[in-house]
């Protein structure tokens, strides 16, 4: 995982302070070291009067053809909007860590059908801005239910309802923030400026990730912080993932991924933390499997790792991949899993043979850097960092799906757990918000 040094983090966050935060900050040879590209289309102030005549929220495509759900009126602009996917597509730069991954994948992918339609467009939100400060951790927007989102917007963590339209603060993160809660080992001073890096939500618990180590836990149902600490001190404590889990027993655990190599368990009931496992590279995601005994492990290395949950050793080595994986996920049948990589792919396992990946599924310009499965395992969506979110039909044996097509940077992809929405935070200096998709039950699937 790429680390931010001294003033690229300070900069990038002060920035992130206005409107503006999605400023396009790439390193010199062109890939993004900081933020998040925006959509680049120009806006002239007739364009930027136009837009301002939508709603902040609509829940049906605008009725002239020529604008679309994002409120892109193409036909005031130089280009068409086909021709304008082209050259995203041709110009969109995907962050290498292994150069030419994405070229060595590409031979092996699958070829999918996108004829699919699992998924309808029901809603655009421009009044959430959802928001990245790590160009590589796209794990930032969480539903709860079809009707409660969990997103970070600059230094906010923000509930928006579907059913009101309208989003609360939760928590700022630029000033102070500490615990309500006294709990052993708790950091009862807290935190100033924590710069978040990720995010998960599950049920009553958020838990939010920093840049230096900091967790923040906050039950929904309680006021003011519950507990905070941090990982480590080490230089390169980064939080790259959160999962939040049950036990067996039914206790409330969390795993936090960290950029210093290690794995750590969390227990939520006592507060303590369990276990520590330690790895030889910068740990990018982690997914427990369904019957809690194995853990799915990425990083900064091509090869996935299953590990024991309880001892932390390596049970077996994936291999496939030509770059390192930022993505990971459990199918409900507790013998499929998924990995996302900067190779542009997402590898489909099987357990019962786990010498190669059963299937190989291809992204169109860039890493695959969020992945979930539905809660009935039927679909898997897999992001890529802009433009685009793919679900495949597991029952198709993965030869048909939906494109969902759009343009900026993803902050972040959810199914509620009902499936009924999947939601996704495009982040965009014009064009930012939260989308809405509404499964369809008569697709005949």
């Amino acid at each position: 995982m790429h680390t931010y040094r001294g003033r690229e983090v300070e900069d990038w966050f002060d920035d992130s302070d206005s409107d503006d935060h999605a400023d396009d900050n790439t390193g010199d040879d062109g890939h993004h070291e900081q933020g998040p590209r925006d959509s680049d289309l120009d806006l002239d102030d007739e364009d930027r009067a136009f837009m301002s005549q939508f709603p902040d929220t609509w829940g049906a495509a605008p009725t002239r053809k020529e604008v679309d759900i994002q409120g892109i009126q193409w036909e005031r602009l130089a280009i068409t909007r086909e021709n304008y996917r082209e050259i995203r597509l041709q110009q969109y730069k995907n962050y290498e860590n292994i150069p030419n991954s994405g070229e060595a994948a590409a031979e092996e992918c699958k070829q999918s059908e996108k004829d699919g339609m699992y998924y309808e467009f029901r809603k655009n939100t421009r009044s959430v801005k959802s928001t990245i400060l790590h160009f590589q951790l796209r794990n930032l927007v969480w539903a709860i239910s079809k009707h409660d989102v969990y997103l970070m917007s600059n230094h906010s963590v923000l509930h928006w309802s579907a059913l009101s339209g309208v989003d609360t603060e939760l928590m700022n993160v630029h000033g102070h923030v500490a615990p309500k809660e006294k709990h052993p080992g708790s950091l009862l001073e807290g935190f100033s400026q924590t710069k978040v890096s990720t995010m998960a939500v599950k049920d009553n618990l958020l838990v939010a990730g920093g840049f230096q180590g900091e967790l923040i836990c906050k039950h929904l149902d309680r006021e003011g912080i519950s507990f905070c600490c941090r990982t480590s001190h080490d230089d390169n404590a980064l939080t790259n993932a959160i999962e939040i889990f049950n036990t067996s027993s039914g206790a409330v655990h969390f795993m936090a991924s960290s950029n210093d190599s290690g794995l750590r368990d969390y227990d939520m009931e006592r507060f303590q933390l369990c276990n520590h496992f330690q790895f030889d590279y910068p740990v990018n995601h982690t997914s427990l499997s369904p019957d809690r005994k194995l853990v799915l492990a990425v990083g900064d290395h091509p090869d996935g790792l299953l590990v024991d949950a309880n001892s932390g050793e390596t049970l077996h080595s994936m291999k496939g991949h030509h770059d390192f994986s930022f993505a990971s996920a459990w199918s409900p049948d507790g013998r499929t899993f998924a990995t996302g990589n900067q190779d542009k792919t997402c590898r489909v396992w099987d357990l019962r043979n786990l010498s190669k990946a059963v299937h190989v599924l291809k992204g169109n310009l860039g890493a695959i850097r969020s992945i979930h499965f539905t809660s009935d395992g039927q679909f898997l969506a897999m992001a890529e960092p802009a433009d685009f979110v793919h679900i495949f039909d597991t029952q198709s044996d993965y030869n048909q799906r939906q494109e969902l097509d759009f343009f900026g940077e993803i902050s972040g992809i959810s199914f509620s757990p009902d499936m009924d929405a999947l939601f996704v935070g495009v982040c965009d200096r014009t064009y930012g918000s939260l989308l809405q998709y509404g499964r369809l039950h008569n697709n005949n699937l």
